[in-house]
């Protein structure tokens, strides 16, 4: 892919972003085509395979992405340590508000799953459609023991296995705390645009039923959701990526 760019936020953090726009023929059809926002999950950076995949794609066919780092993410600066759902969503609508003219198509992986529900309700009229892989709204109430949630709410940090590396994933207060004020699983989602929920049933971290409950949310009449029997929490193999892309050409 390209280098990445860097966008400045007002307490001058940095914040990494790769955009391809839309090639402009002058076609209507285009003027009006969606760009593609992919939202990473938690620790996740824009060098993933979905993300990757998703990028090469639009540059091959002239169509628009826009992936990002969220600050203490990737080749975003920050401390990871400061990051919370409300500071990431900031960072996703501003970067849209700047990079991006048009539609918008949202993707959000895993934790990018909830994220992309908060951007889709900050974006109004310019939202097109969403995608949810493996998308996991709500994950701090279904996710952690009460044991865990406690001592979240004392301050602490919360340190998992890590099955994608050797270190152990932390959960700092900060995010818990904040994340407290999105739930929305309990809730009417207002969202209207056409909605995909693609999950693995052999998703050992996120509950495929996660997705039915997010379906049932969704005030929008127009939410399929496709479940992959063999699928796991990642869904990056070659069928997995193949089923996004057949997803995403839904939108155009």
């Amino acid at each position: 892919m390209s280098a990445a760019n860097f966008h400045t936020m007002p307490d001058g953090r940095q914040i990494a972003f790769r955009h391809t726009p839309a090639s402009s023929d002058g076609s209507k059809d285009q003027e009006s085509a969606p760009t593609l926002v992919f939202l990473p999950g938690y620790m996740s950076d824009m060098a993933g395979g979905k993300a990757t995949a998703m990028f090469e794609d639009a540059q091959a066919q002239g169509r628009g992405c826009l992936l990002l780092d969220y600050s203490g993410c990737g080749q975003s600066s920050g401390d990871f340590s400061d990051g919370t759902l409300s500071r990431w969503r900031d960072e996703v609508v501003t970067l849209i508000t700047v990079e991006v003219a048009g539609p918008i198509v949202l993707a959000g992986s895993s934790m990018g799953g909830w994220l992309m529900i908060l951007v889709a309700e900050a974006l109004g009229a310019r939202l097109m459609g969403i995608i949810g892989i493996a998308a996991a709204p709500d994950f701090i109430r279904w996710g952690y023991s009460a044991e865990q949630c406690a001592t979240l709410a004392a301050g602490n940090v919360v340190y998992e296995d890590n099955p994608y590396g050797p270190d152990p994933t932390p959960t700092h207060p900060g995010f818990y705390k904040d994340a407290l004020d999105h739930m929305r699983l309990d809730t009417e989602i207002a969202i209207d645009c056409p909605v995909r929920l693609l999950h693995g049933q052999c998703d050992d971290d996120v509950p495929w039923d996660i997705s039915m409950k997010l379906a049932s949310a969704m005030r929008s009449g127009n939410v399929q959701v496709t479940l992959i029997k063999d699928g796991d929490h990642r869904l990056s193999r070659d069928q997995d990526i193949a089923l996004l892309r057949a997803t995403l050409d839904s939108f155009y």
